[in-house]
């Protein structure tokens, strides 16, 4: 999924009607999970989990 996460790991795990799409970023080793519908273009599920993963790795930054 290299359009919507270059450089970030995506995998999806469909569980019935719904997919558990994972982003991980190999630098730093953190993850994000979401949960979306399985009828959703797979690009956009990457994309929002790669925005997730993004925020999380940004507000940690911002920690003293």
């Amino acid at each position: 999924m290299n359009d919507a996460a270059p450089g970030y790991l995506v995998e999806f795990v469909v569980i019935g009607s719904s997919v558990k799409v994972t982003a991980m970023d190999p630098a730093t080793l953190r993850e994000v999970s979401i949960i979306g519908s399985a009828r959703l273009p797979k690009k956009l599920l990457a994309k929002q989990a790669v925005r997730k993963l993004e925020a999380m790795m940004r507000k940690e930054a911002a920690k003293p």
